[in-house]
């Protein structure tokens, strides 16, 4: 050993200890690090270096039965910023500012505040906020989405409902089918850098977002204006506090419109009061009054206690039973059970109950359906109320006989009176057609379904019949349709306020179904408190119906009236169906019914045929009317057909020309 080294040798020794002794603890530390906790620090790193964000997925549409869409999907972006990345706050905050025209002071507040992230901006549409996202800004982050937007607002608002801004249903068929509409969201992996800004990296992985699926409904949008626009009128003409109407299909349940006026527009559900929102067709129970009448006389008719042609004496107007004054609006003497229905006899449906148990009277209203769900599948229906035998009174059978101490709901009457139309079978209604995925794959559907079978067809024929009368020659007279059988019921119905029936306010209501020996469509509208003598179900209700289905007549080609054609027997024009004219002559009269030497000409000359009336119809619609009946078409003006010639019911040469003018 040198001298040098022996003289440093220490220190050496002391170094070689400190050099070891920190190396083994590196040693020990990097062991630490990348053997005991490695797999954390790593899941750390890659959390620090990485970003997984999430690809949301589109919200499936809604589609009336035609295909028209009720939804649609507007793309638009969310502006976010990180406050303590942000080196340029005011420049971020003067170019918002120019796009959306908001005070910078409210981005400046939002860019300083000490939270680690600020939404500056949800929902802008692109056409807005397009010269802000060609800069680039530290510390902000900008996210496409779509927003739904309903592009027919209040018509089908209520039915559709609507998302909030996160893309969650919350009322309507956007929140009953939420888990179907809303899909599947995706997400991607991005690279981060130190001031937060993410990279895209094509080595990285990602899940591409599954679309929702799309629904059709059983609604007609056509219809549903039709609907709601007449219920917007009506509510004017009679100052009423609201208006409900549904219009369904009583072969197979499917509601065409739905509709309840006031209403919101699902673009801005904040701007309208939360009730505005329900579906008052199966949220909102009322007493129904003599629409509940077909009840007793449907339990007394298949119970054989009464026949159609029974008669009972109505006391002149005024009955008492039980200690209390019974009333008609008229003082009808000697009535057979069909002109109680007809005339909507209070005394006289009251001693048809009487020919039965109180058993046997609930037992039948179950049967209709009142008193529990319809099963449609929407959120908030109520089953109505119906109280059992043990709990009634003992007026409560004559009360429920004229529809009172019952409370239903629109839904519930059109589905008990459906029954009615189609000869006896209660259905579940349908407002789903079908959903498809977005592999165009049927997913869910709503097909026609009995609940149960209420009564024989032969009594429901009956009671058919007498609803028949009722718009020919009784209290339903203004829902009447020149040339076509309608069938309906009126219903005026006292408000129970503070314990009694008031004097004052009312519910006016009305169910028909036309054409009455092959129902087609089925309407029931109800008006709440309108004016006298509005309350009144023939004069408020009714005439509203009629408008309605004047309308939709002139708009749906699909819908024809009956068919005349002479009884050779009886020696008079029958209506025979039209399914039994498919193989022969068709004669179609359009509104007026033949006589029997014009009917008997034109089917023994198949040359001759009858011109129909076409006069109130669209252009399309009459141009298809002449047409079928074997006329060429020659036409001025435009609008809607104000007159024609030759004028309806003429007979005339097969070919010949038709002019009509429209205005």
């Amino acid at each position: 050993m040198t001298k040098i080294f022996l003289k440093f040798k220490k220190r050496i020794n002391i170094l070689s200890f400190v050099v070891l002794l920190v190396w083994t603890g590196i040693c020990c530390r990097l062991s630490y690090v990348q053997v005991i906790h490695g797999k954390e620090y790593r899941t750390q790193g890659v959390r620090q270096g990485q970003i997984r964000e999430p690809l949301a997925a589109l919200r499936g549409n809604i589609f009336d039965r035609k295909g028209v869409s009720l939804t649609q999907n507007i793309i638009h972006y969310t502006i976010a910023a990180f406050p303590k990345l942000v080196t340029n706050k005011n420049a971020i905050a003067a170019a918002l500012s120019e796009c959306t025209g908001r005070d910078q002071v409210y981005y400046l507040d939002k860019l300083q505040s000490k939270n680690h992230f600020v939404y500056l901006e949800r929902n802008l549409p692109k056409e807005t906020c397009a010269p802000f996202l060609t800069r680039d800004f530290d510390g902000i982050s900008i996210e496409r989405k779509a927003r739904r937007f309903y592009p027919h607002r209040q018509i089908v608002g209520q039915v559709v409902g609507f998302a909030d801004v996160d893309d969650k249903g919350l009322t309507g068929i956007e929140r009953q089918f939420d888990k179907y509409i809303n899909g599947e969201p995706g997400w991607i992996i991005k690279q981060r850098d130190g001031l937060g800004g993410s990279n895209v990296k094509i080595d990285y992985p990602m899940r591409a977002p599954v679309d929702g699926s799309h629904i059709q409904l059983t609604i007609d949008l056509e219809y549903q204006t039709i609907l709601k626009e007449e219920l917007q009128q009506r509510v004017e003409e009679t100052t009423a506090l609201g208006a409900t109407g549904i219009i369904l299909n009583p072969q197979t349940g499917a509601i065409i419109a739905m509709a309840s006026v006031p209403d919101f527009d699902p673009n801005q559900p904040n701007h309208y009061a939360i009730e505005f929102q329900k579906i008052r067709a199966i949220t909102d129970q009322f007493e129904p009054g003599s629409t509940f009448k077909v009840v007793s006389t449907t339990a007394a008719l298949e119970l054989e206690t009464v026949t159609p042609n029974d008669e009972f004496y109505c006391e002149s107007g005024s009955y008492k039973y039980e200690n209390i004054t019974i009333e008609d609006h008229e003082k009808y003497e000697i009535l057979t059970v069909s002109q109680i229905i007809e005339h909507s006899s209070n005394i006289g449906i009251i001693k048809i109950s009487e020919t039965i148990s109180n058993e046997q009277l609930y037992k039948y209203a179950r049967r209709f359906g009142f008193g529990s769900l319809t099963a449609i599948n929407l959120d908030g229906e109520v089953p109505g109320t119906l109280r059992k035998p043990s709990e009634w009174s003992r007026i409560s059978r004559a009360e429920m006989s004229m529809g009172q101490e019952v409370g239903i709901t629109a839904l519930q009457l059109a589905i008990a009176y459906s029954a009615i139309a189609n000869g006896g079978f209660l259905l579940k209604p349908r407002l789903v057609e079908q959903i498809v995925n977005p592999d165009q794959k049927i997913i869910y559907s709503e097909k026609p379904e009995v609940i149960r079978k209420v009564s024989d067809r032969k009594v429901m024929d009956d009671i058919k019949n007498m609803l028949g009368k009722v718009v020919q020659s009784g209290t339903g007279i203004q829902a009447g349709i020149p040339g076509w059988e309608v069938a309906g019921k009126t219903g005026t119905a006292q408000k129970f306020i503070d314990g009694s029936y008031s004097q004052r306010k009312f519910i006016s209501n009305f169910v028909g179904f036309f054409p009455a020996s092959d129902p087609q469509l089925l309407c029931a509208i109800l008006l709440d408190e309108p004016r006298m003598p509005y309350h009144w179900g023939g004069i408020g209700a009714a005439p509203l119906f009629n408008r309605i289905m004047k309308r939709i007549i002139n708009l749906d080609d699909t819908i024809q009236p009956p068919i005349p054609q002479v009884d050779e027997n009886k020696n008079k024009p029958i209506l025979v169906d039209n399914e039994q004219m498919k193989d022969s002559e068709q004669i179609r009269d359009q509104g007026v019914y033949l006589s029997t030497v014009a009917a008997m000409d034109i089917q023994s000359n198949k040359n001759i045929i009858l011109v129909p009336e076409v006069r109130g119809m669209s252009l399309k619609k009459a141009i298809t009317t002449l047409k079928q009946a074997g006329l060429n078409v020659k036409f001025q003006g435009s609008g809607r057909v104000v007159w024609q010639s030759p004028g309806p019911g003429k007979s005339v040469n097969k070919n010949s020309q038709c002019i009509i003018g429209l205005q």
